[in-house]
């Protein structure tokens, strides 16, 4: 607390003069920060530049830590809002659902932030520098962190992130409310076990085409900072990378935020279990720097002030760098009287409060996909018996996922269904087996319940302890990762066991941030939901599913295959045989497939012009219709196809997005624009070009194909478009 008030009191205090101008909230944002830095020493500058930059109390500088997590809710902080999982809110395929979020996100960090500074508390994770959100590419289901990220598809994963980037940073004119970080730069999505000296080897046609469009979006969405990874990319260190990071972030994008390492990432460069560029920390600080990082998440910088001393960076590198890392925290506000900023008012109630719970029950409601339904869902809450079972169903940890918040009241989908019957209905509960091994005690008294019952509920799937981050998950042999694609035996075991030969009806529930084998699950129960970890209100919003309050809308935000035989080698980045664009085999689940209580047609598809020169641009619309008896939410996607090329090109593009809410029987027109660079095709030399030919365009509820017509999605409608 005591920085907190000789800040004000300072600042009170001084007459402003040239001595004291970083104090100046009237000078220009670069006077001020060349002011501060030319009251540093090089020892003071150097400690500035690590993640726990200690104070300066001379010059009344209180501490900062750097590190906050925020992926889908305030994590690591205490009380917030937990909204689904980032896959979850990818299921949604709703960008101003997911503003709304940040915005909400941002609105917690900056009370929580305010709460902190007024108690003292500058801990790690009660800062306003948010290391979120993750846009890499999900390219493999067996990387346990996927669920991070916004799934398969690059304009998918950029259109999500950087409504979740605007949201946390807000559009203050000169205050930013919390300050965002596009990660992991940039071709990053496992092995975990192999992280820190890995080469993930891309050319550049796969890197332009789908490792770097969702980083390249968010750095003109104007993105804070931009975290670089731990693994090399074509022979160099993500943090130390000519290509990604001369080249193309600071060369031929321009980005003008602050880069930082992932946390110890630097110590890669050096250590026997890493890349081995450098021999110490001294020169691995030096390489960091002159690679254009401002900021280490680790202890490499410390040795940063010998660098200089030895002559392998200059100083004036290291201000140009710190200086860009003192401008966020001018612009969040840090160095001026909190009474000037806007956000200082922010109050602790809206931590958790009735409206972001509302916000969190309408993204998990949205975000829950329908994979199969016979037509025993919706049920009707007056049933005699309910039987809930399986592993996930009354555990949090099958909510939260990873880099979580917590509250005091976090829905499980046993309270959530318990909740919702009718007074006269009873509901019955057991674990009836294990996350990930088999019971010990052989009696079974799961199997006669479920057939005494109505239904039966049977939560399965996965949680944190078998998926996520290297060093978390704590029953994962493979550091989080899942090389072995399938949901635990013991669990499908059960499934067989509760679905018996009763007749009753079985409703699959699965949890989870990944695509897992569902093909026997699939075969067995009666309906199948995906509901991914979602979050605080899950347990509620997947009851009002189930009973029919609610109409399921979500959509697949990456491909399931049918089973790992379809996948390429988990370490080869090739694009090649990956996702919905470059998959040619029959997947189990497509992409954007989701099922819905209504049914929906599309028809009357029209180009406004069929032929277009390529510096023009033009529209298409399609009549929607709700054929069903429900109102229902659709998601209406766009894809583009190059009927011809020179080059290989993906199978589709998604390049357009628009969630509609439609009555019974009644119908709406949608309409996308289509530009030259929604045509633009990349050559293998990574360039954007366009090419004469046609080009399908097609208007689905999910990737145009056979196998999401078999599995019951809508009939798409399509188009030729010819570019001369």
């Amino acid at each position: 607390m005591k920085f907190h008030v000789l800040i004000l009191a300072l600042w009170a205090s001084f007459t402003v003069s040239s001595a004291q101008t970083y104090l100046d909230v009237q000078a220009p944002l670069e006077t001020r920060v060349e002011d501060l830095i030319n009251h540093l020493t090089l020892e003071e500058k150097a400690a500035q530049m690590l993640m726990n930059a200690p104070a300066i109390e001379r010059l009344q500088i209180p501490p900062y830590d750097w590190w906050n997590e925020a992926l889908h809710g305030v994590g690591r902080a205490g009380k917030a809002t937990v909204f689904p999982q980032a896959i979850g809110l990818a299921a949604t395929f709703d960008e101003r659902l997911v503003h709304r979020i940040a915005t909400a996100i941002s609105d917690e960090a900056r009370a929580k932030y305010n709460a902190a500074q007024n108690v003292g508390n500058y801990n790690r994770y009660a800062g306003l520098t948010f290391w979120t959100p993750n846009v890499n590419i999900f390219r493999d289901p067996r990387w346990g962190r996927g669920q991070e990220t916004y799934g398969e598809d690059p304009y998918l994963t950029s259109l999500l992130g950087k409504a979740f980037v605007k949201g946390l940073q807000g559009n203050h004119p000169k205050y930013m409310k919390t300050a965002a970080c596009a990660k992991h730069y940039a071709v990053h999505s496992g092995p975990e076990k192999l992280r820190h000296s890995f080469d993930a080897v891309t050319n550049l046609k796969d890197l332009h085409e789908t490792y770097l469009p969702a980083f390249k979006a968010l750095v003109e969405a104007g993105v804070e900072s931009v975290m670089c990874a731990y693994n090399s990319t074509n022979g160099q260190p993500c943090c130390a990378n000519d290509q990604l990071l001369k080249d193309i972030l600071f060369g031929q994008w321009q980005f003008q935020g602050h880069l930082l390492s992932d946390c110890w990432a630097l110590v890669d460069f050096h250590s026997e279990e890493g890349h081995q560029t450098v021999s110490n920390q001294v020169e691995a600080a030096a390489l960091a720097l002159e690679s254009g990082v401002s900021l280490n998440c680790g202890s490499t910088y410390e040795a940063l002030a010998d660098a200089v001393k030895s002559g392998l960076v200059s100083e004036s590198l290291l201000d140009e760098k710190l200086a860009v890392l003192l401008g966020t925290r001018f612009k969040l506000g840090l160095f001026d009287p909190p009474t000037m900023n806007p956000y200082h008012d922010i109050s602790f109630d809206v931590v958790n409060g009735q409206a972001h719970r509302k916000l969190a029950y309408e993204a998990a409601v949205k975000s829950v996909v329908l994979l199969k339904n016979n037509g025993v869902l919706p049920l009707k809450k007056d049933l005699h018996r309910y039987y809930v079972v399986g592993p996930n169903a009354a555990t949090i940890d099958a909510l939260l996922g990873n880099y979580f918040g917590v509250n005091g009241n976090l829905v499980t989908f046993l309270e959530g269904i318990t909740s919702r019957v009718g007074p006269g209905s009873q509901v019955q509960y057991s674990p009836g087996t294990t996350l990930d091994r088999p019971n010990v005690n052989p009696i079974d008294w799961s199997s006669g319940e479920a057939a005494a019952s109505d239904v039966t509920f049977v939560v399965m799937g996965l949680t944190r302890h078998i998926e996520g981050e290297e060093g978390e998950s704590i029953s994962s042999p493979y550091f989080g990762d899942r090389e072995d694609y399938d949901i635990p035996s013991n669990q499908l075991d059960y499934l067989r066991k509760i679905k018996g030969n009763h007749g009753k009806p079985v409703v699959a529930i699965i949890t989870g941030g990944c695509p897992m084998n569902l093909k026997d699950v699939h075969e067995i129960a009666d309906a199948v939901l995906m509901t991914w970890y979602p979050g605080e209100e899950g347990g509620h919003a997947v009851a009002d599913i189930i009973f029919g309050d609610r109409c399921p809308s979500g959509r697949l935000p990456i491909t399931f295959p049918e089973s790992l035989d379809q996948l390429p080698d988990y370490t080869d980045y090739s694009m090649k045989g990956r996702t919905y664009r470059y998959m040619t085999q029959k997947p189990m689940y497509p992409f954007g497939f989701g099922l819905s209580y209504s049914s929906f047609t599309y028809t009357d598809i029209q180009l406004a012009q069929d032929l277009i020169s390529s510096d023009e641009q033009t529209s298409v619309r399609c009549t929607i219709t709700n054929s069903g008896t429900v109102p229902a939410d659709e998601v209406v996607q766009l894809y583009i196809t190059a009927l011809e090329a020179s080059s290989t090109e993906p199978l589709f593009s998604l390049q357009g997005v628009q969630r509609i809410r439609i009555e019974p029987q009644s119908s709406t027109q949608v309409t996308f624009l289509i530009t030259p660079e929604m045509l633009a095709l990349v050559n293998d030399q990574g360039e954007h070009v366009l090419e004469k030919g046609d080009f399908k365009v097609s208007i689905a509820g999910s990737v145009p194909t056979a196998r999401a017509e078999e599995l019951g999605a809508t009939k798409p409608a399509s188009v030729i478009l010819a570019l001369e």
